[in-house]
């Protein structure tokens, strides 16, 4: 197999029709990788691995929960997005979730939601901005984000809801410095996860104040060739 075709990965990115992520596939196509958009659950076999990405709300029915805080949801998308991940899952495909998509990774494991956290908890962008804010973390050592960044690092935010009760199998990896879950994995699946935005924190986006989020994107496409 030459270099060159080792290095044309597929990953799927599972969106409806008129929904696009133009920053996810830029940083794709920066690392040597392609993003295809899929409108439906495709045949797993023909992808290297799943990208989970950010967008609205996940809808409380899909976790079994009552509707008290969440906004701007999509039932179709959720539908969607849960059979697409629970078919990457079940044939050991890597998986990443990038916020929205870290918050559907951990619904697909039996997690729940936090669907509004407290004003105090400054993570959503402030209204009408168009700037995400910046937190520090603090990541577990000796794990796979800690391997990547150090045990205290800067990233992105801009979101306000987040993992409440962690799916089966999954293990939290780094919290806010105010106590969110910004990152997790799976025991035994190559299943991450991370609540921030890598993909506007590399390239074209990279920013001074936090840390190079090609690195995380990276590692997930390390995982997906080694499992190819």
């Amino acid at each position: 197999m030459t270099k060159a075709k080792e290095q044309n990965l597929r990953i799927a990115i599972p969106l409806l029709p008129g929904m696009t992520c133009e920053n996810y596939l830029n940083a794709l196509t920066n690392l040597h990788a392609e993003g295809v958009l899929v409108r439906e659950t495709p045949d797993v076999s023909a992808f290297d691995g799943l990208l989970l990405p950010g967008g609205v709300d996940v809808d409380p029915s899909t976790y079994h929960a009552e509707n008290i805080a969440s906004v701007d949801t999509n039932v179709e998308l959720d539908v969607l997005q849960k059979r697409v991940a629970d078919a990457f899952i079940g044939a050991g495909k890597p998986v990443l979730g990038i916020c929205r998509g870290n918050q559907m990774l951990n619904v697909c494991l039996g997690g729940t939601l936090i669907q509004h956290l407290p004003s105090s908890l400054r993570h959503s962008r402030d209204a009408g901005s168009a700037f995400d804010k910046v937190h520090m973390n603090r990541a577990t050592p000796g794990s796979w984000i800690a391997r990547l960044y150090g045990e205290t690092f800067a990233t992105n935010s801009s979101h306000h809801q987040a993992v409440d009760k962690v799916g089966a199998h999954l293990i939290v990896d780094m919290y806010s410095d105010d106590g969110v879950v910004e990152a997790i994995h799976h025991e035994t699946l190559p299943l991450y996860g991370v609540q921030w935005h890598p993909e506007r924190m590399c390239f074209a986006h990279k920013r001074d104040d936090t840390v190079d989020g090609s690195i995380v994107i990276g590692f997930f496409l390390d995982e997906c060739r080694r499992l190819r």
